[in-house]
């Protein structure tokens, strides 16, 4: 993280940095700057309380001491685990879809360094729960997951996302949306352990499953499964 990098906001400016993002996002969800920005705006209280829980977990403070970063160096050989490892199957994930964890934008509107870090890590374990819970990268996955990331980190940006999501779905999307999905998130988000407190990183090598089961993981279930 570098200093330099980070702007420092009055009061003003990030109520209109927080509006402007919100109007953009929602004209074009596709705009994880704009995303970017909304979260970080609006998530000051949440990012602190993240913090304050991530200190009192011995994994948490792990993360916050050594401060990891999910970027192509340090993550590069989840590519070579076995096939049911967690880390081969953030591998696949990523390269199925072809992103690179170094595409995220950095943070920019964070006073302090702590809280800077809180916010990048949140936005760059994105894919590893993305992983987990068995979501696509779809609207209606992406909208799942941000229902999933409010319940862990109460930020305002996740709600409003969820919001602008929707209001772009087609009516048969919006019935799966609501019908499947949704119950759902909400169900798993309150299950799972505190992902904020987990140093992935250390787990990569453990079987899929089993990280699941040890973080009370709900994968999403077919839309058949719904009414089971």
């Amino acid at each position: 993280m570098i200093e330099g990098a980070r702007v420092r906001l009055k009061g003003w400016q990030r109520a209109a940095v927080a509006v402007g993002s919100a109007v953009g996002a929602l004209l074009d969800p596709r705009r994880a700057d704009l995303i970017a920005a909304l979260g970080e705006t609006t998530g000051k209280p949440a990012f602190e309380s993240v913090l304050k829980r991530m200190k009192r977990s011995p994994e948490g403070r792990a993360v916050l001491l050594e401060r990891p970063r999910v970027i192509s160096a340090n993550v590069g050989h989840a590519w070579d685990l076995p096939p049911n490892t967690f880390g081969a199957a953030y591998a696949k994930f990523m390269g199925s879809r072809n992103f690179s964890p170094d595409d995220r934008p950095p943070v920019r509107f964070m006073e302090t360094e702590e809280v800077a870090y809180v916010a990048t890590r949140a936005r760059e374990v994105h894919d590893f729960w993305h992983t987990l819970f068995g979501l696509p990268t779809n609207l209606i996955g992406e909208s799942a997951l941000k229902v999933i990331e409010f319940e862990q980190m109460l930020l305002p940006m996740c709600a409003l996302s969820v919001v602008g999501g929707t209001a772009r779905f087609s009516e048969k999307q919006r019935k799966l949306f609501y019908q499947h999905y949704f119950p759902w998130a909400l169900r798993a988000g309150m299950r799972c352990t505190d992902l904020m407190c987990v140093y992935y990183e250390r787990h990569f090598e453990d079987d899929l499953e089993d990280v699941r089961r040890r973080w009370g993981i709900i994968p999403a279930p077919p839309p058949q499964q719904t009414a089971t």
